[in-house]
Parts: structure tokens; sequence; C-alpha cells
């Protein structure tokens, strides 16, 4: 699996390369992951509905995407990586995929001493954050064509939250956002984006070939 590392990327411009990557594929294109990052934009998925954004007073752009999901926000200080990969040659379905990523995302946070975990019904992962209120840490959201998928995951690392509080995030009223320098207060040093969106391009890369289905959180063998 190719990992590229494009670094600040407009996201229209990396949404329409990824539909044409995934339009050229064919049966033995190798599967990528692209780690980038995003000026300030809100993201709504296919179904997604516009009472969902409750105020924009900076303005930021709001763009109507071909995801699956509610409304959310990319930003500086958050890694993304976009799954170009082939479900069909992989031999197992979107639920697993989805739980593979989240898994990737919890194992890397647990090598932080952070506990994370996923929620069936609502794709992402999640940690307890101040006093113990859950919060969002990252974010999912796929498009699956011609059996093969683009989007992916968008994990907080070192970001202004503000924005958040803007919209119900994926959808949920009253659901909070945190990011991992916030969860790691009492640690002695901050981790960078690069290095965040690094290791967890590494985690994706063994997590989604690792060959028997996997349960959410569950520790792939090395």
């Amino acid at each position: 699996m190719k990992i590229r590392s494009l670094g600040r990327v407009d996201y229209e411009t990396t949404w329409a390369e990824m539909r044409a990557f995934t339009d050229a594929r064919t049966k033995d294109t190798e599967d990528e992951l692209w780690v980038v990052e995003h000026a300030s934009v809100f993201t709504q998925g296919i179904a997604g509905k516009q009472e969902h954004l409750l105020f924009n007073p900076s303005n930021i752009p709001v763009v109507k995407t071909d995801r699956g999901g509610q409304i959310t926000y990319h930003g500086p200080g958050q890694a993304l990586v976009y799954v170009m990969f082939d479900l069909k040659r992989a031999g197992y379905g979107v639920r697993e995929l989805v739980m593979r990523i989240e898994n990737a995302v919890i194992q890397l946070l647990a090598s932080f001493g952070i506990e994370a975990y996923g929620k069936r019904d609502a794709p992402g992962v999640y940690v307890r954050a101040q006093k113990g209120l859950e919060a969002k840490i990252a974010s999912l959201g796929l498009k699956v064509r011609n059996g093969s998928t683009y989007h992916g995951v968008a994990f907080n690392v070192d970001m202004d939250l503000a924005p958040f509080a803007c919209i119900n995030p994926c959808g949920y009223q009253g659901l909070q956002v945190t990011d991992l320098n916030a969860m790691l207060v009492a640690a002695p040093g901050r981790v960078t984006l690069e290095a965040a969106g690094a290791a967890l391009a590494a985690m994706l890369e063994k997590t989604l070939i690792a060959p028997a289905p996997i349960k959410a959180g569950e520790k792939i063998a090395e």
C-alpha cells in the first residue's frame, strides 16, 4: 500500500483527484493512503441536512460532498487520511472497513496512553475528555464507487476547535469534540501534525490488510 504525504491541499481539488483516481483504477492498481491537511472548510455528507450548520460567523466555506455522514469541520491541525482502497479485492465489506479504520485510531491513541472506543450507531472514535465527558476525536466518512473507496478519516491533532461549535458535529446535537494534544495536557511534549498523520497512516496500512475479521478495538498482531 502506497502512503502519500501531500501536506496542506485544497479540499475540492483533492476530492476531484480522489474521484479521478478511483475512476481510473484497474484490478491491479495499488491501494493508496493520502495524508493531508486542509484549510478551514465545513463538508456536508451526501444525505446531510442543512439545519446541522447552526451558524457561520467566519464565513467558512461549506462544501456539499459525496461521502456518507452529516456535517463536519476540517481545518489546520487535523490529520486526514484518505483511504483509496479496493474493497472488492480485500474481500470484506464496508462495515468491517469502518471498524478497521476505527481500530487504527484506537490503537494509535492507546500508544499515547489514551483509551478510546468506537460506537456501532455513530461511526468515529470517542474518548472520555474533561470531567469524564464523551468527546469525539476522529470522524469518518467514505464513498464506495465501483467496489473501491475514497474519503476516509479525520483525526483531530492540534486544532482550534471553536468552529465545531457552529455545527452539530456529524449530525449530533451537543456532541463534544477534542483533539490529541488536549488529551495530552499532562505529557512533557506535544505531538506534531506531521508525526500524528504518519503514525496513523502506518497503523491504517497494517490494520486494513490484516487477514482475519476483527472487532473494534481488537489488537492487530505484529
